[in-house]
């Protein structure tokens, strides 16, 4: 659907509901409104607010993320800036993280109690594809500041209502560490409401940015150490993350996300980051619930977003592994390599940097010919029936030794087999061997 047909379905959907149209309207709809109703249409958004934002938070799971958050420092300041003024004019003060959920609201009573209603409170999801059209949810969107006026909103339950907000950037990366808002009543339709939350978020912007850097790993680490996190992902289906002095064992879709934003070394948007992680489609609400929670598990401080990415320096197992071999030590590169990576994952990405890292190894072990390599090689799960280590270890051993022999049958028994069994099954087997 284009932007002018989307237009024209969303004001008959006013019109039909009774809506009187805000100042402007009549000579059509803002642009950045039609295209935000477009993704709201083209996400499933139900525009008669049957259905609410959803909550993602338990209250104890919130605390614990809210204290993390890097907002959290500046909370006092939003709240001199905003929330004293919301609660004496009758709004409602909000700020969010980068996937729109709400951390604090706060503000006049009586309008806590309807923004209850429409579930606008800590702990719910009010990002452009949970909850429509809505200011805090369209600035995160565009990533910069936006007014969402009556009903200029996607949802019909939120049409009484009028809001602003503007997004915080880490002044360090760029990315969005959040929005900050106020939603109420014809007050916040006029530029001034606009004009308050842009300048709230540049003052949090520029006081975040004096505020002290703390080493992640102790005050004696060098300073690239200390921003550097550590994963280990090889052997493993469960990766593990060494960062703040702490280790954390992650599950395996967590880990398939992680080791999929450290390959890529950089920012990666949603959609790109849905095609790496399967080959089916990944409904874009259900990988920003991944990443919440997964932010929820590392910390704001690791995690950004808009585009996703790791927001320190990353060594990982698996790279030091690559290293060793483009130096051409690939009996220490052997010893750093405890099994496949992540060898249950099915990511696409993962998959194919698996098979190229064992391709690289199983050929500087073969192309060695070291018989005390190519011994550790076949010892191992992953290379128990590979015809060619066990032909390459025969050549490698003395003549006449009884090493030698039983290389030599082993390899003829993989022979016979694989001449009676399709290499495709054989290799699946082996392959679901290694990973059990």
């Amino acid at each position: 659907m284009d932007a002018r047909s989307a237009t024209s379905a969303a004001e008959a959907r006013a019109v039909d509901d009774g809506l009187v149209l805000p100042s402007g309207r009549e000579r059509g709809v803002r642009g950045l409104v039609a295209d935000s109703w477009r993704r709201c249409e083209a996400s499933g958004v139900l525009p008669d607010g049957s259905r609410p934002p959803s909550l993602c938070w338990a209250s104890r799971d919130l605390d614990a993320y809210r204290r993390a958050h890097p907002l959290a420092v500046v909370l006092p300041l939003l709240r001199e800036l905003l929330g004293s003024g919301a609660a004496d004019d009758g709004h409602v003060f909000a700020v969010g993280d980068a996937d729109g959920a709400l951390l604090w609201v706060e503000g006049d009573t009586e309008a806590m109690r309807r923004a209850e209603r429409m579930h606008f409170v800590e702990g719910a999801v009010w990002s452009e594809r949970q909850a429509g059209t809505n200011a805090p949810g369209t600035a995160l969107e565009l990533g910069r500041p936006v007014q969402i006026v009556t009903g200029e909103h996607y949802s019909a339950a939120v049409r009484a209502w009028s809001c602003a907000a503007a997004p915080v950037h880490d002044p360090a990366t760029g990315h969005v560490l959040g929005v900050v808002d106020l939603s109420g009543g014809t007050s916040i339709a006029g530029p001034p409401a606009l004009a308050a939350v842009r300048a709230a978020a540049l003052v949090a912007q520029t006081q975040l940015a004096h505020l002290p850097t703390v080493p992640l790993l102790g005050p004696d680490c060098a300073t690239k150490s200390a921003a550097e996190v550590h994963l280990s992902a090889l052997g493993r289906d469960n990766a593990e993350i060494g960062y703040a002095g702490r280790t954390l064992h992650l599950s395996p879709r967590h880990s398939e996300i992680v080791l999929v934003l450290a390959l890529a070394g950089h920012g990666v948007t949603g959609d790109r980051l849905a095609v790496d992680l399967s080959e089916h489609e990944v409904p874009a609400s259900t990988l920003r619930a991944e990443l919440t929670r997964l932010r929820a598990v590392l910390g704001p401080d690791l995690l950004g977003s808009r585009p996703y990415a790791l927001l320190r320096p990353v060594r990982t197992d698996f790279d030091e592994v690559s290293r060793l071999l483009a130096e051409g030590r690939a009996g220490e590169a052997l010893a750093r390599y405890p099994g496949p990576l992540l060898p249950r994952s099915e990511a696409p990405a993962v998959v194919a940097h698996r098979r190229c890292l064992e391709q690289q190894l199983r050929g500087a072990v073969l192309a060695g010919g070291d018989a005390v390599l190519l011994r550790r090689w076949v010892a191992a799960d992953w290379g128990a029936e590979d015809l060619g280590a066990w032909t390459a270890l025969t050549r490698a051993l003395p003549d006449g030794s009884p090493q030698r022999a039983a290389a030599a049958a082993r390899a003829r028994a993989l022979d016979l087999e694989t001449a009676s069994f399709p290499q495709a099954r054989r290799h699946a087997a082996v392959l679901q061997r290694s990973r059990s």
